[in-house]
């Protein structure tokens, strides 16, 4: 049998910290002496008392460390296990994404953000679309471009999408993925769609999406300052992403905001109109 404070050097856990366990009925002593109240444990319960250590280290709480270890089935535990990494991961991933737009936001001299107006002409496009959550769009997406490459056997150009605003304002609303093509078929969820011209005021987001708001919020300013936003719904088009380099600093995407054209120019903007007579309807 190994004392407690024998047991605390062998897995690297405190005193403390197996008292607290016990009292949690997490990691039991394998004999408590009557008269003293001593811990002893013995040498097969450091395995155990090691994959403890390693789950408090992923931050998985007591409760399911708990139901991890009185599962049976190993598959059942690897499971357990493998939910919660995916959770940690999700959390890292918006760590990064936070960290990257903050880098950005805080350069000293940051590079300012070229737009250009182009006059966007109709077009019949094969398309799935659907009323989504924000929280879920990057899954919908994922499921979406996969049927439209499946379906879209000789696309004219790079994909795109349609973002309505309240995807954004309230987190649900409608989204449009779509890949142009001259013959947009009917298959499952793709069906063609008749995109409308717009006038668009474009810049292009460089490298990965982690801090693209920042570029939205750069667009969105420079919309402000030199036009008039109208209703309708924000434009992607991806130029080059994941399915053409697994590199993201390579990745290219143009982010198209809507814009009222009219006579007099602002600000070297040819045919803008400044936005002061913008009411919220």
């Amino acid at each position: 049998m190994l004392a407690i404070g024998e047991f605390s050097r062998l897995t690297h856990l405190s005193v403390r910290t197996l008292r607290r366990y016990h009292d949690a009925d997490l990691l039991v002593p394998a004999t408590v002496d009557p008269a003293t109240g001593y811990r002893y444990y013995s040498a097969e319960q450091i395995p155990t008392a090691q994959v403890i250590h390693r789950l408090r280290e992923l931050d998985v709480p007591l409760t399911e460390v708990r139901s991890i270890l009185r599962t049976p089935d190993p598959g059942a535990r690897a499971a357990l296990v493998a939910d919660h990494l995916r959770r940690l991961e999700a959390e890292l991933d918006r760590t990064r994404a936070a960290v990257t737009s903050l880098r950005r936001l805080l350069a000293p001299e940051p590079a300012p953000v070229e737009v250009e107006l182009r006059s966007v002409p109709g077009s019949t496009v094969a398309a799935v679309e659907a009323d989504v959550d924000l929280d879920d769009v990057l899954a919908w997406y994922a499921g979406a471009m996969a049927e439209l490459d499946a379906a879209v056997e000789e696309p004219t150009g790079p994909p795109g999408g349609l973002y309505d605003n309240a995807l954004f304002e309230v987190g649900h609303g409608h989204a449009l993925v779509h890949r142009p093509t001259s013959r947009p078929p009917t298959r499952g969820r793709v069906h063609p769609v008749r995109l409308p011209s717009v006038e668009l005021a474009v810049a292009t987001h460089v490298g990965g999406h982690e801090d693209i708001e920042v570029t939205y919020g750069e667009v969105g300013a420079w919309v402000v300052a030199n036009a008039l936003a109208v209703a309708g719904p924000v434009r992607e088009t991806y130029l080059v992403g994941p399915r053409d380099t697994a590199d993201p600093s390579q990745w290219r995407t143009e982010i198209g905001w809507p814009v009222f054209r009219v006579a007099e120019p602002l600000h070297g903007a040819p045919g803008l109109a400044p936005a002061a007579s913008v009411s919220e309807d």
